[in-house]
């Protein structure tokens, strides 16, 4: 199809795409809660004749589309779960879920993007297949809940593209990409960058012993003094990162103490150690954990260090770029269109996509307020869910029209960061880990565990 006929087949479906978009808005829910959602979306793509294959007991589903001429597949995404704003006017009351991120645009858009497939002629021009994606947990909060899920053997990564790629979703898959709304003043605005930092996330438990905290302060063993030194010995860390690696750690006291006039037993930090590659993220992490173990051993106290790999850095790649470009200036105009080769500090994990196959994160306007903020709001559902719904086949059009030469190019030259799907998860297992990072010998010499 041509420009005009795209976005005519896209505008044919603009209120199936708008009604989405205000459906998932009122009813946000959660990474792996997204069932209300999964069952809308589900009902919409069965109406409109697709076969999804749902992932059953979590939220989240795909269905494939083939154009039946010989040629690579292209995933693309739309993220379903809200984050938890409770001061946001139009969150959930007793939840405090809200899509101040713009994820409920996206699944519109994907929604929109799969209608519009479906008109006569729509495939004519295009090989290869087409594998549609409704992914579930993006955002990497309730990590507890999360946890648990994975105790009970319900999941196996905290967020959701970790979780699809173990499930088998990407078995086949060549390249992926997925289109993020953002906040702008701009009345059209798409942007490409190099991509985003990765993240480990870690909960931190010191224990110590409690006991009177005026009259026998020695009695105990300070666990809140233990967190501070290992708060102060990470700050001493900082000189030691990289620039270039992007470094960023900022933990967090969660819980410091019970009451003032007791030694503080347990105390709670969280934190994330992020960064530009996976080497500097291990690396980086390992320090922290030393920092940390040996803040321990110092007061006197045990530590347990819970850690989870929730984002793998984002590496957009140049062939993906170039195809988003090229589509974002047919869609919205070249003025309109900004590529940019910094890389952004946020997480997000379609950086596990990148490190496998060739993948670009584009974000496109539509929204006003900062994300994540009680300010978010999607202010032009036209270009954030309709225009951006044309703008992604325009994608799929660079990607796999003319016998997919743009697309088989980019995957020859594409050079993964792990060879395997295998080799990612093994990398991906052997970050989220749980130890505890002191142990007192009988002896009297000390073992610190941090790696």
């Amino acid at each position: 199809m041509n420009k005009e006929q795209i976005f005519a087949s896209v505008d044919k479906h603009r209120q199936l795409i708008l009604d989405a978009e205000r459906y998932i808005w009122a009813h946000p829910e959660t990474g792996y809660r997204e069932w209300q959602t999964h069952k809308y979306l589900k009902e919409q793509y069965e109406a409109l004749g697709y076969t999804v294959v749902e992932a059953t007991n979590i939220p989240g589903f795909y269905t494939d589309i083939d154009t039946g001429r010989e040629g690579p597949t292209v995933l693309v995404l739309g993220e379903m779960d809200s984050l938890i704003v409770f001061d946001h006017p139009e969150c959930n009351k007793e939840t405090g879920a809200v899509h101040a991120c713009g994820h409920n645009a996206q699944s519109a858009a994907l929604l929109g993007l799969a209608a519009a497939l479906r008109e006569p002629g729509a495939l004519d021009g295009l090989c290869g297949r087409i594998r549609l994606c409704a992914v579930p947990a993006e955002e990497g909060i309730e990590i507890e809940y999360r946890k648990e899920l994975k105790k009970q053997g319900i999941i196996r990564s905290i967020t959701g593209k970790g979780e699809i790629i173990r499930r088998g979703w990407l078995d086949g898959v060549d390249m992926a990409f997925m289109v993020h709304t953002t906040s702008t003043q701009k009345e059209n605005y798409i942007s490409i960058n190099c991509g985003y930092n990765g993240c480990i996330v870690k909960n931190v438990t010191y224990k110590g012993v409690s006991s009177h905290a005026g009259g026998s302060p020695w009695a105990g063993v300070n666990a809140l003094y233990a967190a501070n030194v290992g708060m102060t010995a990470i700050n001493a860390l900082r000189e030691t990162f990289r620039d270039t690696d992007q470094i960023r750690v900022h933990p967090i006291i969660t819980a410091g103490g019970a009451v003032v006039n007791a030694i503080p037993e347990t105390v709670k930090l969280e934190s994330y150690v992020r960064g530009a590659n996976v080497a500097a993220i291990e690396s980086a992490n390992k320090k922290v954990n030393r920092a940390l173990a040996a803040s321990a051993a110092a007061l006197g106290a045990r530590v347990t260090i819970d850690d989870e790999l929730a984002y793998s850095p984002l590496n957009n790649d140049p062939g993906m770029i170039e195809a988003a470009r090229l589509a974002a200036v047919a869609a919205i105009g070249e003025e309109n269109v900004r590529v940019s080769t910094s890389r952004e500090g946020g997480s997000t994990d379609m950086g596990d996509l990148s490190l496998i196959i060739p993948s670009v994160h584009p974000h496109i306007g539509g929204a006003i307020g900062g994300a994540h903020s009680k300010k978010y709001y999607i202010n032009n559902p036209e270009l954030a869910c309709v225009r951006c719904a044309a703008f992604q086949i325009l994608m799929l059009e660079q990607l796999l029209c003319n016998n997919a030469e743009m697309g088989r190019k980019i995957i020859r030259e594409f050079k993964p960061t792990f060879g395997s799907i295998k080799e990612y998860i093994e990398f991906s297992d052997s970050l989220s880990v749980e130890r505890d990072a002191v142990v007192y010998n009988e002896d009297g010499s000390i073992d610190i565990r941090y790696c």
